[in-house]
């Protein structure tokens, strides 16, 4: 760690995988504190991106399941049928994007579910017309075992949403070990 520099950090480490952070001159100051954590720093955690390359359709007044059958990525195979269901515990940071592809609605809503219960929703309130973009997104417990959490849709009108990897995604990853 002989590296010196004007201001920042010097990010250091050994063979035994520690890593020190060492303060660069900051106004003066020759120390910095960091609060003590515990748990472990899990960088390689489960992460999916999925989207929607089919219709979903939606009677007015409804919810329904949407189809995500495309995987962009799944990085601990723990998507499934338009579920995920990691296995490893922990809170993950959760989104789900919908567009409308038919503009009837006045409200469309997407809604993150958790174990079959909505707990988290997002959507767009206006006048028909509209290709509407509902975004929802959540930071959620997950038990690595039984949890599993899927993306809905509700419309005010009979509609559709999917048909596209750009703004009909179904994504989250791991943010931290519980």
């Amino acid at each position: 760690m002989g590296d010196s520099m004007s201001g920042g950090l010097i990010i250091g480490g050994d063979t035994s995988g520690s890593v020190a952070l060492v303060p660069a001159a900051i106004a003066g100051s020759t120390s910095i504190t960091i609060a003590a954590q515990s748990g472990t720093l899990n960088v390689g955690g489960p992460a999916f991106n999925a989207y929607a390359n089919t219709t979903t359709s939606i009677s007015a007044g409804t919810r329904v399941k949407v189809t995500f059958a495309t995987e962009a990525f799944d990085t601990n195979s723990n998507f499934a049928s338009s579920r995920f269901t990691p296995t490893v515990a922990g809170y993950y940071q959760i989104g789900l994007t919908l567009q409308e592809t038919n503009g009837t609605s006045t409200i469309l809503q997407a809604e993150i579910y958790k174990n079959g219960a909505a707990c988290a929703t997002g959507g767009y309130t206006g006048t028909a017309g509209s290709y509407y973009i509902a975004s929802a997104t959540t930071l959620v417990y997950m038990n690595g075992t039984t949890d599993y959490l899927e993306g809905y849709c509700y419309s005010s009108a009979t509609t559709a949403v999917g048909n596209g990897s750009n703004a009909n995604v179904f994504y989250g990853f791991l943010a931290r070990t519980a």
